[in-house]
């Protein structure tokens, strides 16, 4: 008897991967960090595990898929599914460990859920448009590696001369990174999946609430994003400007 094609053990076998390393994170890797810090270095982990394999992932598909001029409305592949289950496994868990250690995160949460929304329906309801949803992914998680790297360095700079010499050399670099992919690149590349979607190329493949509510979520995203690395720039420029006077 042949196995039902909707029948996919991935996301459940990726969900447990993800919470293992979560735990082997927390209750390993990072067993002498106070508790301020050990649920967020464990959350760079599953994140790191996370965003490195899915950057590869994107390019393997992005390469290799058809460039049509319906791209953004064709079906999903079946390796494009793996993709986004992949990485609904890890919002999932990271969700978790939000809801559990940082429940006053909202903005955190409401990332999550709403990054779940739109890979869930493009997966399970939509069936169609993960080519768009992968590239983004894309954009957001080549950033990712950095950043958590940053993050853990930012963790310890305090009792570490040698992780706030890594922090001080990452900053403007990473900011330097994340805004060109986050600031520049997404935002073009919302531009034209919005145009696409806008002319009704997309017909009856991707309904309309899903496109338009697709669209909310990433604006949203895209804006929040940059504020974020704005904040930070201002941050770092304030900080040199004080060492000169000093």
């Amino acid at each position: 008897m042949e196995t039902s094609a909707l029948f996919t053990p991935t996301l459940p076998t990726f969900f447990t991967m993800f919470l293992l390393i979560y735990l082997f994170a927390r209750f390993l890797l990072f067993r002498t960090w106070g508790p301020k810090h050990r649920p967020e270095a464990s959350s760079c982990v599953i994140s790191l595990a996370h965003s490195t394999p899915a950057v590869f992932m994107a390019i393997h598909e992005l390469i290799h898929s058809q460039r049509t001029a319906s791209v953004f409305a064709s079906m999903n592949t079946p390796f494009e599914n793996t993709v986004l289950e992949f990485s609904i496994a890890y919002f999932l868990v990271d969700l978790l460990h939000y809801l559990i250690f940082f429940p006053t995160e909202i903005l955190f949460i409401l990332h999550h859920l709403a990054t779940l929304y739109v890979f869930s329906t493009c997966r399970y309801v939509v069936h169609h448009g993960a080519y768009a949803i992968i590239v983004l992914l894309f954009l957001a998680e080549i950033t990712s590696g950095c950043q958590n790297v940053w993050t853990l360095a930012s963790f310890q700079r305090a009792d570490s001369a040698s992780a706030a010499k890594l922090y001080d050399f990452l900053s403007p670099r990473f900011y330097a990174f994340y805004s060109v992919f986050r600031g520049v690149l997404g935002p073009l590349f919302m531009f034209k999946m919005g145009l696409f979607y806008m002319s009704g190329a997309a017909g009856e493949e991707v309904p309309t609430w899903a496109w338009v509510s697709w669209m909310v979520v990433i604006v949203i995203a895209i804006c929040v994003s940059i504020l974020w690395v704005l904040s930070h720039w201002k941050d770092w420029y304030r900080d040199k400007v004080q060492k000169k006077e000093k």
